[in-house]
Parts: structure tokens; C-alpha cells; sequence
């Protein structure tokens, strides 16, 4: 699978309502996408009802086709803290296609994948010294 640079025109950043995400859920169960949650109980489970941001990370290609994007989703716990989580999942092609993007401007790219990066890395609060 091929990553998806910032550069790239296949990268973009979306904000999708909860609804929307169940949406994906259900079409990655449909087609048997291998990066989802295990059932949309689950995401319920984990994901507050509310609007999430998706990055595209991931092509994974057949031939010359895209099968599947992988996307990064930054969201807020479903357990009322503060607290939020990061997790890929897949998107089919024509869902990817039809999101909008937040992410037009060149530096607001640049800082969406740097928000992502240390997202996906891991954030903590640390006291300054």
C-alpha cells in the first residue's frame, strides 16, 4: 500500500459527521475492507456521536485501480472525558471522492498532517519545565 504524501493529490482532510462515519462502517463490512471496527456496535462503543476529522494515509491498489483508501480518524471517546482516539479505516473509492475537504490551501495541508502525525504518535500533556 502506498502512502499518501501530503503533496500527493490523493491526500485531503474531511470533517464527516457521526452518521457519515456509520456510513463508512457499514460499506467497509459490506466489501470486506480489512481495516474497520469489528461491528458498528463497536464504534458506538468508542466514538462520541459527533463530527470526526478524516485523513487520507494509504492506497492500496489493484492493478491499476484504487480498491481501497486508508484513512486515519481523529475522534472525540464515546466516555466523556477529554480524551480522544486515532484508528485507520478503510473507504471505498467513490465514498473517498464525494467527502469535502477542509484541506485546500497548501499550508493548511502541511499542518493537518502535522496534527495527524503527532496524533497518530501519540499526545500527552507534559508540564513545561
Amino acid at each position: 500500500m502506498p502512502m499518501i504524501q501530503s503533496s500527493d493529490n490523493d491526500f485531503r482532510v474531511c470533517r464527516i459527521s457521526f452518521d457519515t462515519l456509520l456510513e463508512i462502517q457499514i460499506e467497509a463490512e459490506e466489501r470486506g475492507l480489512a481495516t474497520r471496527w469489528t461491528s458498528v456496535d463497536a464504534l458506538r462503543g468508542q466514538v462520541k456521536e459527533e463530527a470526526v476529522l478524516l485523513q487520507s494515509l494509504m492506497r492500496e491498489e489493484r492493478g491499476e485501480a484504487v480498491r481501497a483508501y486508508r484513512c486515519l480518524v481523529l475522534f472525540s471517546s464515546a466516555d466523556g472525558g477529554d480524551a480522544g482516539g486515532i484508528v485507520t479505516i478503510d473507504l471505498d473509492p467513490a465514498r473517498f471522492e464525494s467527502l469535502d475537504r477542509l484541506d485546500r490551501d497548501l499550508d493548511v495541508r502541511r499542518a493537518f498532517a502535522r496534527i495527524f502525525s503527532l496524533a497518530s504518535g501519540g499526545i500527552s500533556m507534559v508540564s513545561k519545565d
